[in-house]
């Protein structure tokens, strides 16, 4: 049959006219079909796989000729195409037993040493089955649909079929895609199976085109259609599949995330299926990808599957949590399964009566998916009258029931005929031929690879990309540049014009070592930016669109030029104005080996994170490094100072070999004047007697030789640097390669299934029986409510009650209590009028999200907020709930025909489209904390605890109350979090108004028809309530009362009752022109068809203007009107001083919550603790045995003051540690906490200061110990008290205050990081460590008096030098020669004696030995650090302190709660007309 109609319409082909034939042609399919394509989807997507060629009309097959085209294109060119299907018998899957566990926290690390005996313990890892004996074969163009509830294995089981086996412990059974085994298919065309997941990950700074581009390039093949190029093959694979989804208008706009705005949400959901398309896989698994799309789009989207499976032969297997009707009969076969066991494998128009038969009632109106899934739930299924006692109730029933019925057998009987009708080996001779034609010959090109493009060509893609990521992330780059420049300009004003002395000779080693740690502490801050892409570079390896190496290495590549010239940038000034070595040679030289070693630490620090799986612990392993980077890089302590046992780490150093070749090269052929450090000085003293005191000094001459000052002092040698510079590519490249090795074999943790983890005792002991006995008295539920004639998946009757009674045993949302009842009602109405809202676009534009749009909502009634995606409805739920802090808002808001008093926001609810929680803390506990802050300060706090346990009761989440929130797969699953969303506004028992946002998206059909129940009612008892929702069931619509459906651009089409079975919209519909709705048809749907909701759908009027001249309207205009003028004459309602203010309860009570809130996060997060903790213990012991018993020499006394300094350092990877998890903490504030009033943002700030504190002196106090006593500081209670003191309290609380308060001018860590380094840099340079107070321009030494590290450096080292008594070794002394006949007491006595100076042996008459110091006190008078000062300088420190404290405030009022930004310019403001077509309405 295919083959006939091909060599028809070749025939027909030839006989067209030239520009027919040109049609022809790929890269002119976009210019023909287009515009038709979205018409041909809708066409052919509503035929199943069995009747695709029944009932063309002959505009149709005119249409459907249109794609055929392309087949014939490719059959003429000679391309082949491929095509697989699947089997599968005894199919199972086992992940790592723990479906609940405890909790591990702190406590549990500081016991372990009391449980070292369980190290040695056996114990046995248990395994359990996640999905158990599947059996099934799903052919070449044919669509199975995966049903069962969140939890149930639908996901491993897409997983399974799609390869993405890592993360499991096991598979058994058979698995083959047309006789090829899975190993062969996921070694050599991976890119053929594809995973697509239900969340979006996405380059969030990309917009729309770059990613679907991109997405087209990497799987653009070797061989096209029509010989058109490659960039006409993507360009036309983006604007076709933006077509298909409507994406062409947000070509221009970031993809964005949860945090980053950007597209919808249904928008970006849009993006994830065309770039899957993109991705031209033959097998895909789609795991609920429906979610967050409204029912017109879904089924758009499922009808786009239809399409290519029936004409490309393509196979899908889709999970679906709410598919409608319509969506159901797109395909061919459906499986249900029930916690991980099969129930159901077969035609899709076979399932219901399988179940049926089995003894279940499928209630009226209630769609076959819903009833499949359902089976599945205890409280969602009904039996029929007879079979109380006979129908399967456990799982393992339901399976074995299965396995024993005729269907099962039909499945093993396709399965034989199946296997008999296929060949392994031509299939793999069919795709290894097809596959040679797709991808890219040439260099470095497998012929194995599973990737379309060859490396190089993967490369480049990569780094077009990369060059996208740097323009869309500019906040980093212009902070990167800005630094650079900064500094610069400090550093070499700060060091400016250093003479080549012996006194400059200590700055210039200083400068040069700056300009390297400088770089590298910018790498470290870079580490940030990698891991909020792993879960797309690991999507994306998944797809089979890269080598993941190659992200590593195109990212080096990609932010090469920004770092080219930031280091440009920096070494230019820098090395001028200090007046460093000005040759030619030496310049050149000096700004290759900077730029290489920058290259080299940024390899090293990605190899790093690359390698580690979280944050914490590549910042803590990056602490380390760096510390031991430094300390060894031959500055710190030169090489002959070395201790033995650690000295080999500066051959493993790479900072070392640069050091070392700079150092040689600035001092090479240089002269040191020493004529103010000859020794000793004083008339008639003749040159033959001095010595210069500086190191490679020599008798009679007044200058040491650069070389020799060098190679006595470090061990340098110029000969040494082309070497080194051999040796750092070396390491370059080892950590590119390990970079890129570690970031291509990067991999999931293994799947454990969804885990729910306890507090450790509150671990619930008979899970399991509960479940049974709850399985149980739902059948008895079940039978009862059937033969009273009540569904819980029905429209339930005027005269029946809505509070039916549920399980009992069971976690399902329960009754209301009538004991709550009287607390929920309200009496006041909530109405708005002409809401307008418009933004002003970043290139100046205005644009209109909301038009005019009214309504109200009536306490006891609840109204449904429905339209397509980007239609508004997210943006007007945020303009009602008064949480727009951007742009204009005009129109009226009023309660009781009042203006909104300032408690409004205290007194509605709203639950968020993202369930976002703290993950560390218990259901309960985040239930009481709302309920203690959000509930008025009059109300006792027991009794607020109190009604917790009843929205506990109410949400039926009495067993996993102790449970902590988590994240998904390790906590709450979906369910469960958005039951918890919905308590936590309950819980503050809003007196108003109760906003929700799609409450049931990601939720299967029993889940949503729970959450739906619960709000009616909770509207029952009194509660006004709106709520946007995009998938509704006939049977879950008509809970509502009341209806406001908006078109794009904001504008209403209905505002009115949704009436009995819908007839009241309904009938509105149909007498404005609309199509008859059918008696089976969902009103959700039909309304959204009507008025042209979807991608790609069309209507044949404006449906807003005939809303505005319709009847209803201006009925519901007067009705309004009234409303505003009755309730406007009443007297308002005494609400109560506790709704007054903007907060419920006093600041102290807010302080105390947080306070205790945060200390619980940090507690119940040990791997940041024991990661802060590794970096403070492992560094302390470093320190300590790097200057281990180190004596007052004059090196010595040098020694201790990098003693002193380097756990100073340290301070800087603590803060880029700690950055994040503020920012953690600050952005669910900024996301949910602060729109609710829920406490002041200055408790945030307050608790994350107050919560570091504890356990940042504690674990300084263990550092103290691991380097203070090994080093042999003075160890007098006196002396060690007050450096414990400044060391282990006041310089901790300094470092973690000055780091929170950085993050308030930050977006996000990388660019705090960023701003961190070049702030602690800045004011540790004016500290006199690496330039001395004397050498100070004179504009600087006011920053010498600003910057706190003076205090601190000058209270710890005046402590552990002052009286110290210092004894010159052997290398230290400078020998020179008394005249002739003196000795050398009588030559240089008095001199000595005068400089506080000693010699060796006064009574020589040769070789006179002098030593410079007597006491370490003459170093601290050299560096301006006096002892005296000491309790000063701790006053001076508490100032610093509580400047930091008073900036973290400011700062998040100026830059969070304001949104204070900086000037821009450059941006020219667009003409103030507004914009009222654009459908962007949910992108703020």
């Amino acid at each position: 049959m295919v083959d006939d109609y091909r060599e028809n319409d070749i025939i027909d082909v030839e006989n067209q006219r030239e520009e027919d034939l040109d049609a022809l042609h790929m890269k002119n399919i976009h210019e023909v079909d287009k515009d038709q394509l979205a018409a041909l989807s809708r066409t052919l997507s509503r035929r199943s796989k069995t009747n695709v060629d029944e009932g063309l009309s002959d505009d149709d097959k005119g249409l459907e000729a249109v794609l055929r085209r392309q087949i014939n294109a490719n059959t003429r060119d000679g391309i082949l195409d491929r095509a697989i299907g699947v089997k599968f018998k005894g199919l199972s899957v086992y992940g790592v037993d723990m479906s609940t566990t405890s909790l591990f926290t702190l406590s549990e690390v500081l016991m372990a040493p009391l449980r070292i005996g369980n190290l040695f313990s056996k114990s046995k890892v248990q395994h359990r089955a996640l999905i158990r004996d599947f059996h099934g074969v799903i052919d070449k163009g044919e669509m199975l649909l995966v049903l069962g509830r969140p939890g149930a294995g639908c996901s491993t089981f897409l997983r399974t079929l799609a390869g993405e086996t890592d993360a499991y412990t096991n598979v058994e059974g058979e698995l083959a895609y047309d006789g090829i085994d899975q190993k062969t298919m996921k070694q050599r065309f991976k890119g053929d199976l594809l995973y697509s997941a239900e969340t979006d990950e996405h380059m969030p700074t990309l917009n729309v085109s770059q990613t679907l581009s991109f997405a087209a390039e990497v799987k653009s093949p070797y061989v096209r259609s029509g010989n058109v190029s490659r960039d006409e093959f993507i360009k036309d694979t983006r604007d076709i599949l933006a077509t298909v989804f409507g994406l062409t208008h947000t070509y221009n706009t970031p993809v964005g995330n949860d945090f980053v705005r950007g597209v919808s949400g249904g928008e970006r959901k849009r993006v994830s299926l065309a770039e899957v398309l993109a991705g031209r896989a033959n097998f895909v698994c789609w795991d609920n990808s429906t979610r967050g799309l409204d029912a017109s789009t879904a089924l758009e989207y499922t009808e786009t599957i239809r399409t290519v499976t029936n004409l490309l032969q393509n196979t899908a297997v889709v999970a679906i949590y709410q598919a409608g009707e319509n969506i159901y009969n797109l395909f061919d076969k459906v499986t249900v399964i029930h916690t991980g066991r099969q129930i159901y494998f077969g035609h899709i128009s076979k399932a219901k009566q399988f179940f049926v038969d089995m003894g279940y009632y499928c209630p009226p109106r209630q769609t076959t998916a819903e009833f499949l899934t359902a089976i599945t739930d205890p409280a969602g299924r009904f039996v029929r009258e007879g079979y109380e006692n006979r129908v399967p109730v456990t799982a393992d029933e339901f399976e074995t029931y299965w396995k024993n019925s005729p269907e099962f057998q039909e499945i093993q009987n396709e399965i034989s005929q199946y296997e008999a009708s296929i060949s392994g080996d031509d299939k793999l001779n069919e795709l290894n031929a097809s596959a040679s034609q797709e991808r890219s010959k040439g260099f470095l090109k497998r012929n194995k690879s599973p990737y379309v493009l060859s490396i190089g060509r993967q490369l480049l893609a990569l780094i077009r990309r990369g060059f996208q990521r740097q323009r869309g992330n500019r906040a980093f780059t212009i902070s990167s540049l800005v630094a650079s420049f900064t500094q610069s300009l400090i550093f070499g004003s700060l060091f400016y014009n250093i003479p080549k002395t012996v006194a400059g000779s200590f700055s210039r080693g200083g400068i040069i070592f700056f300009a390297i740690l400088f770089f590298t502490l910018n790498a470290i801050a870079e580490m940030a930016m990698q891991y909020p892409d792993r879960k797309v570079v690991e999507k994306q390896k998944r797809f089979a669109f890269y080598h993941p190496g190659l992200q590593a290495l195109a990212y080096l590549i990609t932010t090469f030029p920004e770092r080219f010239a930031a280091i440009t940038i920096f070494e230019l000034i820098l090395y001028f104005m200090t007046n460093l070595n000005r040759k030619p040679g030496q310049f050149f030289i000096f700004y290759l080996f900077v730029q290489l070693t920058t290259l080299t630490m940024v390899a090293f620090f990605q190899m790093v994170s690359s390698f580690s799986p979280t944050l914490e612990a590549a910042n803590a392993i990056a602490g380390m490094s760096v510390l031991l980077v430094f300390i060894y890089a031959g500055y710190l302590i030169p090489r002959p100072l070395m201790k033995v046992w650690f000295s080999w780490m500066t051959r493993m150093n790479p900072v070392s070999y640069s050091f070392e070749a700079l150092m040689a090269n600035e001092f090479h052929g240089a002269e040191i004047d020493c004529t103010a450090s000859m020794i000793p000085q004083g008339e008639g003293i003749s040159l033959a007697n001095q010595v210069c005191s500086s190191a490679g000094g020599k008798t009679s001459q007044i200058y040491v030789l650069g070389d020799d000052y060098v190679k006595i002092s470090f061990l340098y040698k110029f000969s040494h640097v082309w070497r080194n510079f051999g040796i750092l590519i070396v390491f370059f490249i080892a950590f590119v390669i390990m970079y890129m090795v570690g970031t291509e074999i990067m991999s999931p943790a293994a799947t454990k299934g969804d885990v729910l983890i306890f507090r450790r005792g509150y671990v619930p002991e008979v899970l399991e029986e509960k479940e049974k006995n709850a399985v149980a008295a739902g059948v008895v539920r079940d039978a009862a409510q059937k033969s009273s004639g009540s569904s819980s998946s029905s429209t339930v009757e005027a005269d029946s009650p809505k509070e039916t009674a549920v399980i009992e045993d069971g976690d399902v949302i329960g009754k209301i209590p009538s004991r709550v009842n009287s607390s929920l009602r309200m009496t006041e109405i909530f109405s708005w009028q002409h809401v307008n809202y418009t933004v002003t676009l970043p290139n100046g534009e205005d644009r209109q999200l909301l038009c005019d749009v009214q309504g109200f909502t009536k306490p006891g009634t609840m109204t449904a907020l429905m339209g397509e995606s980007g239609a508004g409805k997210t943006t007007l739920l945020n303009t009602l709930a008064q949480r727009i802090d951007v742009g204009v808002i005009t129109g009226d808001m009023l309660v009781d025909g009042k203006a909104l008093s300032a408690g409004f926001k205290r007194r509605t609810g709203y639950v968020q489209q993202q369930d976002l929680h703290v993950a560390e803390t218990t259901v309960r506990e985040a239930l009481r904390f709302a309920a203690l802050l959000r509930q008025p300060a009059s109300v006792p706090t027991q009794e607020k605890y109190d009604y917790v346990e009843t929205v506990i009761e109410m949400l039926g989440m009495e067993s996993y109350a102790e449970a902590i929130v988590g994240n998904l797969g390790a906590g709450l699953n979906v369910e469960q979090r958005k039951k918890l969303s919905v308590g936590v506004e309950l819980a503050s028992k809003p007196s108003l108004l109760l906003f929700l946002d799609e409450p049931t998206s990601g939720l299967d059909s029993q889940s949503a028809w729970a959450i739906v129940q619960l709000l009616r009612r909770l509207a029952n008892a009194g509660q006004s309530i709106l709520c946007t929702i995009h998938q509704p069931s006939a049977t879950l619509f008509e809970e509502f009362d009341r209806l406001l459906l908006l078109k794009k651009g904001g504008k209403t089409v209905y505002f009115g009752d949704i009436g009995t079975n819908s007839r009241t919209l309904v009938n509105y519909f149909e007498t404005q022109g609309a199509p008859k709705c059918g008696s089976d048809e969902n009103p959700a749907e039909y309304i959204l068809n009507c008025i042209g909701a979807g991608a790609t759908a069309v209507t044949d009027r404006d449906w807003y203007d005939v809303w505005t001249a319709s009847e209803n309207f201006s009925k519901v205009t007067r009705e309004i009107e009234e409303l505003h003028a009755e309730l406007s004459q009443l007297p308002a309602q005494q609400t109560g001083k506790d709704y007054t203010g903007r907060f419920a309860v006093p600041w102290t009570t807010q302080a105390r919550a947080v306070i205790t809130r945060t200390f619980q996060q940090y507690w119940r997060n040990p791997s940041y603790i024991m990661a802060k903790g590794m970096l403070y213990i492992v560094s302390g012991l470093y320190i300590g045995f790097s200057f281990w018993d180190t004596k007052f020499t004059i090196q010595g006394v040098s020694n201790l003051l990098f003693g002193v300094f380097l756990p100073i350092v340290l301070a800087a990877p603590l803060m880029n540690q700690m950055q994040p998890q503020v920012l953690n903490i600050r952005e669910l504030y900024l996301a949910r906490e602060a729109a609710s009033n829920t406490y002041h943002w200055s408790c945030l700030q307050l608790s994350t200061l107050v919560a570091e504190m504890p356990f940042n002196i504690v674990l300084s106090t263990i550092q103290f110990c691991c380097f203070y006593f090994p080093v042999h500081f003075f160890r007098e209670a006196s002396r060690a008290g007050f450096y414990y003191l400044v060391f282990c309290i006041l310089y901790p609380m300094f470092w973690a205050s000055f780091g929170i308060s950085m993050t308030v001018m930050a977006p996000n860590a990388a660019t705090a990081n960023i701003i961190t380094s070049v702030m602690f840099s800045m004011i540790l340079s004016f500290s006199g460590i690496f330039q001395p107070y004397s050498l100070f321009p004179g504009f600087w030494k006011f920053m010498y008096r600003v910057s706190p590290y003076t205090y601190f450096i000058e209270s710890l080292l005046s402590t552990v030098l002052h009286d110290g008594v210092v004894t010159c070794s052997e290398s230290e002394l400078s020998i020179f020669q008394p005249p002739s006949g003196q000795t050398c007491y009588e030559f240089a006595g008095a001199y000595a004696t005068e400089n506080m100076a000693k010699l060796s042996n006064p009574n020589a008459t040769s070789d006179c030995g002098y030593c410079r110091w007597t006491v370490a006190d003459q170093y601290l008078t050299q560096v301006n650090i006096k002892y005296s000062h000491r309790w000063r300088n701790v006053g001076f420190i508490c100032a610093f302190i509580l400047f930091n404290v008073a900036f973290t405030f400011v700062g998040f009022k100026l830059f969070q709660a304001s949104h204070w930004s900086l000037p821009k310019f450059g941006k020219k403001k667009a003409a103030p007309a507004v914009k009222k077509t654009e459908s962007d309405a949910e992108k703020v």
